[in-house]
């Protein structure tokens, strides 16, 4: 697994003072299609946020978005990766961390490179790696209600 990501989650003790409570090279990552594999940091379930609890929750099983939640999650796109057209239900923030990576929106293709951020709003989309290199994308995806356009209800898909 070529995708190594460093997490660092606080909390704390019984006396109320902030420790350390999760250190680790994350080793859950997975593959949702051949070419992108990706890892769950965090997740969040409900707003606000709750912050008690020892739980490791960027262990819980989600899928592309969290209903009433958050998940942050890190992707690597490898070059040549499988086409998957898509939308969530979901406003997401992203960085591209590393690499380069072009996104079809509709037709319309924007480039993105290291350093770029990037405000999807359930838009349909898909992630092309046309590079040589590995993309890493850094995304927090958020809960949203479908989007609405020309007066039709815009349902997530892919």
């Amino acid at each position: 697994m070529a995708l190594q990501v460093r997490r660092v989650i606080t909390g704390h003790d019984a006396n109320g003072r902030a420790v350390v409570k999760i250190d680790e090279v994350c080793k859950h990552a997975a593959s949702g299609r051949p070419g992108a594999t990706a890892v769950n940091t965090w997740t969040t379930e409900g707003f606000p946020a709750n912050n008690d609890g020892a739980a490791d929750e960027g262990l819980r099983k989600v899928g592309t978005t969290l209903a009433k939640g958050t998940i942050f999650r890190i992707i690597e796109f490898a070059p040549g990766l499988a086409a998957r057209n898509h939308r969530t239900d979901s406003i997401d923030y992203a960085v591209v961390m590393s690499g380069e990576i072009d996104m079809d929106l509709d037709g319309t293709v924007v480039h993105l490179k290291a350093g770029d951020v990037m405000v999807q709003r359930g838009t349909i989309h898909n992630w092309i790696n046309r590079g040589a290199a590995p993309c890493v994308i850094a995304f927090v995806l958020i809960d949203a209600k479908p989007v609405t356009a020309g007066g039709k209800v815009l349902n997530a898909v892919g």
